[in-house]
């Protein structure tokens, strides 16, 4: 009888066992870590020991929230896009120009050189990348700005500065398709000239605005 009980009790599977919780608190230093010996040794010899040492995070912590190297990478850039901008503190001037000129900024140029060096350390990956996460990263890079143009754009659109039909999206994703083309490809900055000739040279010539604030 005692043997049926410890055999059927051997049949149950096992269930959680209790443990310490994450500290999550110590995942931005991993992610910044992360980004650091990118840029550094690049993705192909990068790992996560390294980042692990960097941090000064154990790697049974990392290995917990970030299976591989892949999913840490992905996580590091995602983070880095969400920081350069912030959807709910955009600058109002009136006008889709000044908006726009209102978010280049020392701090933007400094996020260009910062993206530039991650691109590089993501080099081998972008060119030749079997798993997908090449375009999951592509993505993770741009899509905040690209919302942040979405957002500006369609302001002029509902206060009647732009008039007619344009394609908002489209319009969003230039600026931000282009700059990634210009860091992952050309391996130059993005610096403020290059904004400005976008800004003026593209996109308001794309939505009957008049560039250098003339009319």
């Amino acid at each position: 009888m005692r043997q049926e009980r410890s055999e059927r009790a051997a049949e149950r599977p096992a269930g959680p066992r209790p443990g310490r919780k994450r500290d999550h608190t110590r995942d931005g230093a991993i992610l910044d870590a992360a980004l650091e010996v990118l840029t550094e040794e690049g993705y192909d010899r990068m790992t996560m020991d390294t980042v692990a040492r960097r941090a000064k995070a154990g790697k049974a912590t990392m290995y917990r929230r970030w299976p591989s190297k892949e999913h840490l990478v992905l996580d590091a850039v995602t983070r880095m896009g969400q920081r350069e901008v912030d959807l709910d503190h955009l600058p109002d001037t009136g006008t889709v120009r000044g908006d726009m000129m209102a978010l280049i900024s020392p701090e933007t140029v400094a996020d260009g050189e910062r993206r530039l060096q991650v691109m590089a350390g993501l080099a081998t990956l972008l060119t030749a990348d079997p798993t997908g996460l090449a375009q999951a990263v592509h993505t993770a890079s741009i899509e905040p700005w690209i919302s942040v143009n979405r957002t500006l754009i369609q302001r002029g659109v509902d206060r009647g500065e732009v008039r007619g039909h344009v394609d908002i999206d489209t319009l969003a994703r230039t600026i931000p398709s282009m700059a990634a083309y210009r860091v992952a490809m050309e391996r130059k900055p993005i610096d403020a000239d290059f904004l400005v000739t976008l800004i003026n040279g593209i996109i308001l010539p794309a939505l009957g605005l008049p560039p250098e604030g003339t009319s």
